[in-house]
């Protein structure tokens, strides 16, 4: 799910992928609402909101929202570097890796909000927060080849449209074709994408009530998990195919 071992990869594959990732966006951000009373990842509404300011002539809050903008960008360039690195290495786990560092980052940021809460860090903690969200969406863009997005459901919702006016019209002139085929697993990767993102913020909202940061911070703890435990995956599965490649070459070699 979480490694990237063929160029094309499966939409069971990537619905797993959405289950998991679009869910923990959709956690934070609810979180995240729930903590500030902001959307860190909404970068539509966040850019409607700065040309709002920019009108209104607030210098404080129109450097808040550039930073939380650039802050999002900055977090899609960081992962996006770091998996050329990765890559041009041949780490195959890669995106754990930086799934690792985006949960360290996050359970270090709750963890300081617990001890050291102030109302008058919200908005540093809020731009953090807009950078993660862009290093979240980069990699789940990039492990899927842009089918699974996990913060940005505008977008899933138009291609969701989409495959669905495909689908639709394959039915009407009953066209049995493999386009229509993957019209139809395509619209399911959306729709899993969108609903994960959905059931996220409904519960996320709910633990911030009832937990406060704690919540937050164990959300950090499963990505760190999570990350870890197909890293351990991929390694075990190396290692079974590795002894199998060298007894064939070894029998290749006797005969």
């Amino acid at each position: 799910m979480l490694i990237k071992m063929k160029r094309e990869r499966s939409h069971t594959e990537d619905r797993y992928l959405a289950v998991w990732l679009a869910t923990a966006a959709g956690l934070l951000n609810a979180m995240a609402l729930g903590a500030f009373g902001f959307f860190p990842s909404h970068m539509s509404g966040n850019t409607s909101q700065l040309s709002s300011e920019v009108n209104n002539s607030d210098l404080r809050d129109l450097t808040f929202l550039g930073c939380l903008l650039l802050a999002f960008v900055a977090g899609a360039v960081t992962a996006r570097l770091a998996v050329i690195a990765g890559l041009k290495h041949n780490m195959r786990t890669i995106f754990c890796q930086v799934l690792v560092a985006e949960g360290i980052a996050l359970l270090c940021l709750s963890l300081f909000e617990i001890f050291f809460y102030s109302s008058g860090n919200n908005r540093e903690v809020l731009v953090l927060l807009g950078f993660l969200m862009g290093v979240h969406n980069s990699t789940s863009t990039q492990l899927s080849n842009g089918r699974v997005r996990a913060t940005h459901i505008t977008g899933t919702l138009t291609d969701a449209g989409i495959s669905f006016a495909s689908v639709l019209s394959a039915m009407l002139r009953r066209d049995p074709s493999k386009n229509a085929h993957a019209q139809k697993k395509q619209l399911k990767t959306h729709l899993t994408t969108i609903f994960s993102f959905l059931g996220g913020g409904i519960v996320g909202l709910w633990l911030f009530r009832h937990a406060g940061f704690h919540a937050m911070a164990v959300l950090g703890a499963v990505l760190i998990l999570l990350a870890l435990t197909s890293m351990a995956m991929t390694l075990m599965r190396v290692r079974r195919v590795v002894p199998k490649r060298g007894i064939i070459a070894a029998g290749r070699t006797a005969k």
